[in-house]
């Protein structure tokens, strides 16, 4: 009996997290490249417009209509896929989901191992399974950046004399364009924007908030010497 879901790297917290980063514009520009050349061709991201995303990562109107938009788009769209939900239906048997706040849903560290624990499965009819999510609909859209990784088994003994087959790690079976840690970049660049696409209103946020410490400390500084100036004459 196979549970290709269970995982012994797991026992490692640490391997498959991810620091966030959304100050890092470039890191940024990256992920929304591979967003709009990878992910797009199925999922839409409907609560961003073209033209916030050039305002915030810093995209100039020429390189936007060139690189992430498609022929037809205006600045002003949000981005979303010609396909339709029931034509996604009947290609794919799933309506693939709207990546707007995906981040928010799963969280960062969950995508991460996710791009990261594809294997081959010639069971599943896209040949490619994922140990994060199991039996998953969607293919390795990533394949030819990180190549194919396939799973290495052991047995596990039971009290009752049984055993199960799980999978112990991965390894790479077929190399990709990126080497190893190049690959592990580029899933960091690809989470990080999605990330800000979750709330693209924290990077305002941020800005605003250094503005708003820094008026707390002059007007704590004000406030002290006021303080001192009113109760002089009382001491």
């Amino acid at each position: 009996m196979l549970f290709p879901a269970v995982l012994t790297a797991k026992s490692a917290p640490d391997t498959y997290h991810m620091t966030v980063n959304t100050a890092d514009v470039k890191s940024l520009q990256r992920g929304a490249r591979i967003f709009v050349n990878y992910c797009m061709g199925c999922h839409s991201a409907s609560y961003m417009r073209y033209n916030r995303l050039a305002a915030d990562l810093g995209i100039a109107d020429e390189t936007l209509k060139s690189n992430f938009m498609f022929g037809t788009d205006r600045t002003g769209n949000t981005m979303e896929i010609a396909m339709k939900g029931s034509d996604a239906l009947r290609f794919f048997s799933v309506a693939p989901p709207d990546l707007s706040v995906i981040a928010r849903s799963r969280g960062a560290d969950w995508l991460y191992e996710y791009f990261m624990t594809f294997y081959r499965d010639p069971a599943r009819p896209t040949g490619v399974n994922n140990l994060k999510f199991r039996d998953v609909a969607m293919p390795h859209v990533l394949w030819d950046l990180q190549g194919y990784q396939k799973p290495v088994y052991k047995k596990i003994g039971h009290s009752d004399g049984s055993t199960t087959e799980v999978i112990e790690k991965l390894v790479q079976d077929t190399p990709g364009r990126l080497k190893p840690e190049e690959y592990r970049k580029t899933v960091h660049d690809l989470i990080n924007f999605l990330v800000y696409l979750s709330e693209p209103a924290k990077l305002q946020r941020q800005k605003i908030g250094v503005w708003v410490i820094l008026y707390l400390l002059v007007f704590l500084v004000l406030a002290y010497l006021l303080k001192k100036e009113y109760w002089r004459d009382v001491h």
